[in-house]
C-alpha cells in the first residue's frame, strides 16, 4: 500500500485475509477468546484472538457484526475489549515474552 493509498484510507487487499489468517490462528490453538476492538481515527475494527496461554493475534474486520460471525462459526466466545478490557493472560504471556527476549539478547 502506497502513501497516497495510506491517506486516502484505501486497503490494498480486503479483510479477508485477515479472517483467513485468523481462523488458521485459532484452529492451531486451544481455549481461543475473541475480543472486537473498536474502529478508532486511525484503524479499523479488529478482533483480537486470545489462546488459553495469553499468545494472541489481531486482525482487521469490516465492523462488529463482522467480528461476532466470524466468532460464531468458530464457535469462540466474543467479548467487547471496551467493556471487559484484555485478560490478564495476555499481559502475562507479553511479560514473559518480553524477559526471554531479553534473555537471548544476553546470552548473544
Amino acid at each position: 500500500m502506497g502513501l497516497l493509498d495510506r491517506l486516502r484510507g484505501r486497503r490494498s487487499s480486503s479483510g479477508g485475509d485477515d479472517l483467513d489468517r485468523l481462523r488458521e490462528w485459532a484452529a492451531a490453538h486451544h481455549g481461543v477468546e475473541a475480543f472486537v476492538e473498536p474502529r478508532t481515527t486511525v484503524t479499523p475494527t479488529t478482533v483480537l484472538l486470545v489462546d488459553a496461554d495469553g499468545a494472541w493475534t489481531r486482525g482487521r474486520v469490516s465492523g462488529p457484526a463482522a467480528a461476532i460471525r466470524f466468532a460464531r462459526k468458530l464457535a469462540l466466545p466474543i467479548y467487547d475489549a471496551q467493556i471487559v478490557g484484555y485478560p490478564q493472560r495476555m499481559r502475562d504471556h507479553d511479560a514473559r515474552e518480553r524477559i526471554l527476549r531479553r534473555r537471548r539478547e544476553l546470552e548473544q
